[in-house]
Order: C-alpha cells, then sequence, then structure tokens
C-alpha cells in the first residue's frame, strides 16, 4: 500500500488511543517497516529490482525484504513495540493498539502487493494478493477507499480529506500503464526509489499529522 493510506490507516489507531499516546508515535508505528525497510535497501541488505521500462508498479519488483516486510519479522517488532509501550504507559490497552499499528503495516501490504511478501527470514515461502501486477487499477480504487474510510471513521477535517484524496490522485499513473508518469525514470535506480519513497513517507506523515486535528507534533516539540 502507498505511503499515503499507511499514513492514514494511524487515524484509526489514534482515535482508538483517545490521546493517550501522541500521534507522532502512532504515525511512526504505520510506518515503521517501511522505514526500515528504506535504511535497509540504503545498506544494501534488502533489495529492489526493475523491470528495463518502468510504466507502473508493477515493473517495480521488491526482490528481497526478509527482515523489514516478513510476516514474522512484523510480529517481533509488534509484541516488541507493543512491550515498549506498555512499560512506557502502563497500559495494556496502550500497548495493545500501539502493538497492532505496527502490525498494520504488513497486513495492508498483503492485500496489495505481489507475493513478494516472506513468510519468515527467508525467500523460500512469499505471500501476497498480486494486485499491483494483476489488477492495478482495482488497487488503486482500493487504497482511495481505504483511504477515505480512514478520514471518515476518524471524522477528521476537509483538509485532511483532500491531502488524502489528492496524494491519492497523484499516484494513479502508477496504476495506469497508459499514463506516463515519474516512475518512467525510476528504471534501474533502485537507491532513487527508496529516497522517493522515503520523502513520500515522510512528506505524508507529516501533512497527516498536521491536518488530524490534534497537537501531537506541536507537543514533542515543545517538549523538547
Amino acid at each position: 500500500m502507498f505511503a499515503i493510506n499507511h499514513a492514514a490507516s494511524a487515524l484509526i489507531f489514534k482515535k482508538q488511543l483517545r490521546n493517550k499516546v501522541s500521534v507522532v508515535w502512532v504515525l511512526l508505528s504505520v510506518q515503521f517497516v517501511e522505514l526500515l525497510w528504506v535504511l535497509l535497501n540504503l545498506l544494501g541488505v534488502e533489495n529492489t529490482v526493475t523491470e528495463k521500462t518502468v510504466n507502473y508498479v508493477g515493473d517495480i519488483h521488491l526482490d528481497y525484504m526478509p527482515f523489514s516486510h516478513s510476516v514474522l519479522s512484523s510480529f517481533i517488532i509488534a509484541v516488541v513495540g507493543g512491550g515498549l509501550f506498555l512499560v512506557w504507559k502502563r497500559s495494556w490497552r496502550v500497548a495493545i493498539w500501539m502493538a497492532l499499528a505496527l502490525l498494520s503495516h504488513i497486513v495492508l501490504d498483503l492485500l496489495t502487493h505481489a507475493a513478494d511478501i516472506p513468510l519468515g527470514f527467508s525467500n523460500n515461502s512469499l505471500l501476497g494478493m498480486g494486485l499491483y501486477s494483476s489488477a492495478p487499477i482495482v488497487a488503486f480504487f482500493l487504497e482511495l477507499a481505504f483511504g477515505i474510510f480512514c478520514w471518515w471513521y476518524y471524522k477528521g477535517s476537509k483538509s485532511l480529506f483532500w491531502i488524502i484524496l489528492l496524494f491519492n490522485l497523484a499516484n494513479l499513473t502508477m496504476f495506469v500503464p497508459q499514463i506516463k508518469g515519474l516512475e518512467f525514470y525510476l528504471a534501474d535506480k533502485p537507491v532513487l526509489i527508496s529516497v522517493v519513497i522515503l520523502v513520500q513517507i515522510l512528506l505524508t506523515l507529516f501533512l497527516v499529522g498536521r491536518t488530524s486535528g490534534h497537537q501531537g507534533i506541536i507537543e514533542v516539540v515543545e517538549t523538547r
């Protein structure tokens, strides 16, 4: 799932947590797996390859990512993260919802990714519904509907709605091979892919946080 809709998923967990945890921690939790993926790709531990020409998301292959995106690693991250919040906040409710926020990333990716998500720490068993490669336009509308659902469930502002809608529309060329977009310039450039995704992550997290109607980001700045 693309960055904007992972960021939007934080709205579900933020509402359930009832301001017991800053929105910053919730936003970072739903994208922790992807931030780890960026780091491991830049370090050369995990690997991304592309077709000779990139016309849509199906031409980008997440070739090796057992440490950031495996089902097993995601469960470990969720358990450890939930445990840390339990110690910090002394609340099982907070711990469980934060663990679910950490786990949500891999669950959402399983709905859209090709079969590139490892079960464990190897590439022997790969999972994914394959919408990005087999039915990209279905994946687009699924992601758009999910992002808007998160906004509706959270009862977010109009600004938040437009952020989610416009970022999804900006990704449209990634789902329609017939429409040429900036993805054309990503062919054989795995480092650039990682950097572009990092920029998307940080920008969408910031904008969703700023328009979510809470003071989470401001609170963190003021406490330093």
